[in-house]
C-alpha cells in the first residue's frame, strides 16, 4: 500500500510526513516523527496515556489515524511547555508529586490542559470526571487531583 503525504501542524509548527493509511497518529508521532513524549499504554483508547489535542479537542492518539491529522493542529505534551521552563500544569504536577513511573503523566497533563482551557475553575467532581479516561497505576489520583486544582488556581490568578 502506498504511503500518504500528510501536511499538518504539530505544536504550532508546520509538519509534513508520509505514513501508511492504517498507521495511528500515535505510531506516526513516535515512529515517524520521533516525538516520544506521547506514550503508548494500551493501544485501544482505554488508558489515556497517548492523549493529545487535535484542533483543541482531547483525543487518544492511538484511536486517530495519522492521515486524519491532515490540515489539523496537533498539540502533544512537547507543545504544552513554553520554550523555557515548565507550564504551570507541569510545575504543579511536579510540586504535588503527581507523577511516578511517567507513563500516564504526559496524557494527564494534556488532558488537564484541555480541561482548564474549557473550564478554568472545575470542581473536584468535574476534575475526576474529566480525567476518568486517564488511568494511573501508581499514584492513587489524589495527588493528581490536587495538582489540577493548584494548576487551575495558578492559571486563574497568575502571580
Amino acid at each position: 500500500m502506498a504511503k500518504v503525504h500528510v501536511q499538518t501542524q504539530i505544536n504550532g509548527e508546520p509538519v509534513d510526513f508520509l505514513c501508511e493509511p492504517q498507521q495511528s497518529l500515535l505510531e506516526v508521532l513516535r515512529e515517524e516523527l520521533s516525538r516520544t513524549g506521547t506514550k503508548e499504554g494500551c493501544g485501544t483508547g482505554d488508558c489515556g496515556a497517548c492523549s493529545v489535542l487535535l484542533d483543541g479537542r482531547l483525543v487518544c492518539a492511538c484511536l486517530v489515524l495519522g492521515v486524519e491529522a491532515t490540515g489539523k493542529n496537533v498539540t502533544t505534551i512537547e507543545g504544552i511547555a513554553p520554550e523555557e521552563g515548565l507550564h504551570p500544569i507541569q510545575q504543579q504536577f511536579l510540586e504535588h508529586a503527581a507523577l511516578q513511573c511517567g507513563i500516564c503523566t504526559p496524557g494527564l497533563i494534556v488532558a488537564t490542559k484541555a480541561l482548564l482551557d474549557k473550564n478554568p475553575n472545575p470542581t473536584e467532581k468535574e476534575i475526576r470526571y474529566w480525567l476518568a479516561g486517564n488511568l494511573c497505576r501508581c499514584t492513587g489520583y489524589d495527588k493528581i487531583i490536587r495538582a489540577v486544582q493548584a494548576s487551575a488556581a495558578e492559571l486563574s490568578h497568575p502571580a
